[in-house]
């Protein structure tokens, strides 16, 4: 495996999101305007009808890391998943840079400490907005 695996992801993916996360449900919007939304299928962990089992996952896991399946079937899960859903929105090159020595480990440890913390900054940044 190596670091710029994610680059060789294939569209369409499948980006498996937790919908009850404010800031996953922004991205989620963004992804449904962006230019190129044919080369990505939404689903909702959080939905009454999704099935974990089914996609040979589990709840919990998919919980705790964004989860992504390209057209061949291939897993890309935390920061990889990111990175494999950018190229395949054409951002081939940031993510490239993304993951170059160094600068990957510090995006990789980023993404670990915001994914442990996604709902509470969620909220955080929801009641900030509001307070406008």
């Amino acid at each position: 495996m190596t670091r710029h695996r994610p680059l060789a992801a294939r569209s369409p993916v499948t980006l498996f999101h937790d919908g009850h996360c404010p800031l996953c449900q922004r991205e989620v919007a963004w992804l449904a305007r962006h230019p190129r939304r044919d080369r990505v299928t939404l689903i909702d962990i959080q939905a009454d009808d999704f099935d974990a089992g089914a996609v040979d996952g589990s709840f919990e896991a998919m919980m705790g890391r964004l989860h992504l399946r390209d057209a061949t079937n291939q897993w890309f899960v935390g920061m990889d998943a990111s990175r494999a859903l950018y190229a395949v929105l054409g951002y081939r090159r940031l993510v490239w840079i993304s993951c170059l020595p160094g600068l990957a480990g510090i995006l990789d440890a980023g993404y670990r400490w915001f994914a442990r913390r996604r709902v509470r900054l969620g909220r955080w940044w929801m009641a900030r907005r509001a307070g406008r």
